[in-house]
């Protein structure tokens, strides 16, 4: 194997851990959302991409004879619980969280336009189209957090003006 498919492989499984950190974050977030059912669905849709993604991963790493790091799968997965619990005890836990979500989707577009060419450089088309059919996905979530983001934020401020409970979640 080359240094290049070194360095795919490696990104691979990065972006397998990320997935899998992003699926703990959402899990965690969609759980304490109850007073905003519209961001909680479109979490929910994202959790299912978010598998779906992670699944197919998998499936390049096997097709590279190679698998998710263990490592780096515990790591992310402990930053998460770390960052969840963190999360819900801000007062306005709904706000930064939909503008964590927005800066997390915007590392994953990035991520997947790098696999995306080093797969090219590598030869590895199944790579490269598996990563073409994630990156819409993840920049589809970015664009509709983006989106939300003044609905989420006014709401939030209107609920706090009333009840802060109900405006954290």
């Amino acid at each position: 194997m080359n240094e290049a498919q070194d360095h795919l492989i490696d990104w691979l499984r990065d972006a397998y851990a990320m997935e899998k950190h992003a699926e703990t974050m959402l899990k965690a977030q969609a759980s304490r959302l109850e007073h905003y059912p519209e961001l909680k669905a479109r979490i929910e849709q994202h959790i299912e991409e978010t598998i779906g993604q992670q699944k197919s991963l998998e499936a390049c790493l096997d097709s590279m004879g190679s698998s998710p790091s263990t490592m780096k799968d515990l790591a992310g997965r402990i930053g998460a619980f770390g960052q969840a619990l963190g999360g819900g005890l801000a007062s306005d836990e709904v706000v930064k969280g939909a503008m964590a979500g927005y800066v997390f989707e915007n590392i994953e577009i990035a991520a997947y336009t790098t696999l995306i060419a080093a797969a090219r450089t590598c030869g590895r088309d199944d790579v490269r189209e598996t990563c073409e059919m994630i990156l819409p996905q993840e920049v589809e979530m970015a664009r509709w957090l983006l989106e939300h983001l003044p609905h989420v934020t006014g709401a939030y401020l209107t609920r706090d003006a009333m009840d802060e409970d109900s405006a954290k979640r």
